[in-house]
């Protein structure tokens, strides 16, 4: 069976930065509050100018010229938005005509926090059923600071802005890998179940006529997460036969650091092998894992022929992992 791995990797984040005493100059919070119950130190904002569609151009762009290949050879774009610029066209088409991607079709994918786990897992299928597919541009993208309120101190202070992007390539057709090589995408689970109000925005396009802003039950979230994450990766664990200790690095998705700590008390897994960009980027929801990954990249935590898992849990609830040899 044909199978994906990722070439390269990019990232994108605006200039500007928002630290926690900053917040705290517009409400009722503090540095030692946000640090406290969150991990977080500062997230970026994107100008009033900028848009999701630019910060996902100017993030693929890295991992593109990474990948040493041209704009013309990629064939599928796919989009992990919450924010996109318009309500149509997708943000995908916006950024494959940025890009002059002549030759991609492209669309987005909206699984909130978990849609660059959605959105890997279906550039991964299509690579599979598909021949003609051989380079897969995947970007994770968002503005979130457009949509929360400002005036809410729970919600306010964990989200940023940012994008991620990966080039995957199709192993069929690449002399890089040997057909009894593991690297790739091994394997990937994903779930929802349709609950849909303890994470949620107060409007939309059919009921309000604008985005609407966020709105959370910490508690619920929380336990959600920490229990559905933890299930997750112990089935795929399961299904490939494999233990924790098996697992070099996880690369979660950048909630908060009380979350991740929870699952990866429960996964028994050591600290030390897990990516943590929540100080300095906040929760930028579909962007939060390429951006960690591609750091991870950068600064060696995740090195060629490693085995590790992404993992994820959105909005709707929706979550997932993502089994792969880097």
């Amino acid at each position: 069976m044909n199978r994906s791995f990722i070439l390269s990797t990019g990232s994108y984040l605006p200039k500007k930065t928002l630290n926690n005493d900053e917040i705290a100059l517009t409400v009722e919070t503090s540095d030692e509050w946000i640090r406290q119950r969150t991990g977080i130190t500062q997230r970026h904002i994107a100008d009033e100018g900028e848009l999701t569609s630019d910060l996902a151009v100017n993030a693929a762009k890295n991992a593109i010229e990474k990948a040493q290949i041209s704009v013309d050879e990629i064939d599928l774009i796919i989009i992990a938005t919450t924010t996109p610029d318009k309500t149509l066209p997708s943000c995908a088409t916006i950024v494959q005509n940025k890009l002059k991607c002549k030759n991609a079709f492209s669309f987005d994918v909206q699984a909130a926090c978990s849609g660059f786990v959605y959105a890997i897992t279906v550039a991964d299928s299509l690579i599979k059923s598909n021949s003609r597919i051989k380079y897969a541009l995947v970007i994770g993208a968002e503005i979130m600071s457009r949509v929360v309120d400002w005036k809410d101190r729970s919600t306010c202070v964990l989200f940023g802005d940012g994008a991620g992007a990966m080039v995957i390539k199709s192993a069929a057709q690449s002399n890089e890998i040997t057909e009894n090589s593991m690297k790739g995408i091994i394997s990937a689970n994903l779930y929802s179940d349709g609950n849909v109000d303890v994470l949620c925005t107060n409007g939309g396009i059919s009921s309000t006529g604008d985005s609407g802003k966020i709105h959370m039950n910490g508690r619920e979230v929380f336990k959600h997460a920490v229990d559905k994450l933890t299930a997750s990766v112990e089935e795929t664990l399961e299904c490939n036969n494999l233990k924790i200790t098996d697992i070099d690095w996880l690369v979660p998705h950048q909630a908060n650091i009380r979350i991740i700590e929870a699952v990866v008390k429960k996964l028994n897994l050591p600290m030390e092998k897990v990516i943590n960009t929540v100080d300095r980027h906040a929760n930028t929801s579909a962007a939060s894992i390429p951006l960690a990954f591609d750091y991870a990249i950068q600064k060696s935590k995740v090195k060629p022929g490693s085995l590790g898992l992404l993992i994820a849990i959105g909005a709707g609830l929706t979550w997932g992992s993502v089994l792969l040899r880097y």
